[in-house]
């Protein structure tokens, strides 16, 4: 049996073990504080209060989850959610949009559904705090975190060079722009090759305020799959492929210029800091091709949803959603169930191959 075939197994066999039972059940915390930066696949409820057509404060949404329908848009906890326990925080990451006083000690989630690295991506479907946004957010929780050391900025930034920084952008900008034709014109200004530089352009320039902020330890995820989501399945009608390649050329593009910014920060153009690239691309296409061994029936459609691959209308309020959520990859249009989260979260956090998480795993960032 190959490694990779190990890995596999015990993947599966320990996922079992990780349920919502054990929830921080970790007695220590690795790290003091966790910030998360994103989309509609880390919110856990920024976009409730806006008027905006992502939302998932409504069930069936979180009818895997403790609290309900809290925003999050999957059945259960998000990749976010399971990195928090795994890191042995005693509650989850707040959402910005809740999180007051001292909570903004342990962090905040300052994530947004249809959310990019442009500020127009995800206009589409209404109100979003763009990343631009977010990070413009992070610095008023700087300013407020200041008096918990009585305004001595070196402590500060002592403590927060010891915290994770988790960013996670990108889908929005193909998803809710660039293939997005008849609503934005990015695909007639840019070839899919200078779309791509210039989201990384954008996003380095957002990823160095961070570290201006006081980001040392930062983990980047690239775009998954998103050419196999069952939202582009259920419109897609190409030949030779069950995905739309053109989609995920695309993605590919940014996700090796992502790879290499991360080099770039690496070796010397943010000092003192130390970032970890997610290949997002390369665990979510795992996932499909080893379904069976992880437990997947079904890697195509979304678990709840409407029309082919019920991913042309995504999960509508108070829908019946498929019975057995384990044995499906999606759990709607666009999104991962939570079992697909918790393999997606445990490969980065602790995954030996630099094909999930480069140069290093979250592990091995949080001892440095």
């Amino acid at each position: 049996m190959g490694n990779s075939s190990v890995f596999v197994l015990l993947a599966v066999v320990s996922l079992w073990c990780f349920t919502a039972r054990t929830a921080f059940s970790q007695p220590n915390r690795q790290v003091p504080c966790l910030f998360i930066f994103g989309d509609s696949l880390v919110d856990n409820g920024n976009n409730n209060g806006i008027l905006t057509l992502a939302r998932a404060n409504y069930m069936p949404y979180g009818i895997d989850f403790p609290q309900g329908a809290t925003g999050r848009f999957t059945n259960g906890r998000t990749f976010v959610d399971i990195l928090a326990q795994l890191l042995g925080f005693p509650n989850y990451i707040p959402p910005y949009a809740r999180a007051r006083g001292r909570q903004l000690l342990q962090g905040a989630n300052y994530a947004s559904g249809a959310s990019g690295i442009r500020d127009e991506t995800g206009n589409n479907l209404g109100d979003h705090m763009s990343m631009n946004q977010q990070v413009d957010s992070f610095g008023t929780t700087v300013q407020q975190l200041r008096r918990y050391f009585r305004g001595d900025v070196n402590a500060l930034g002592t403590y927060l060079s010891k915290c994770i920084f988790y960013s996670g952008l990108g889908s929005n900008d193909y998803l809710n722009n660039y293939f997005m034709r008849d609503y934005y014109s990015t695909s007639s200004q840019y070839t899919p090759q200078a779309y791509a530089a210039s989201l990384i352009q954008d996003y380095s320039r957002q990823l160095t305020e961070l570290y201006n902020l006081g980001a040392r330890k930062v983990i980047v995820t690239g775009v998954g799959q998103i050419g196999c989501i069952p939202y582009q399945l259920a419109r897609y009608n190409g030949s030779g492929s069950r995905c739309n390649e053109e989609i995920n050329s695309a993605i590919v593009l940014f996700n090796t210029a992502l790879k290499r910014l991360v080099d770039r920060f690496n070796k010397g153009q943010l000092p003192g800091a130390k970032f970890v690239y997610l290949d997002s691309f390369q665990s979510s296409q795992d996932l499909v091709r080893n379904a069976r061994t992880y437990g997947f029936e079904v890697v195509d459609k979304g678990c709840c949803g409407v029309g082919r691959n019920n991913g042309q209308i995504t999960c509508l309020p108070l829908q019946t959603p498929c019975d057995d959520r384990r044995k499906y990859l999606f759990w709607d249009a666009f999104h991962p169930t939570e079992v697909a989260n918790i393999l997606l979260a445990k490969k980065a956090y602790s995954s030996k191959s630099k094909s999930y998480a480069y140069p290093i795993n979250i592990q091995q960032l949080v001892k440095l």
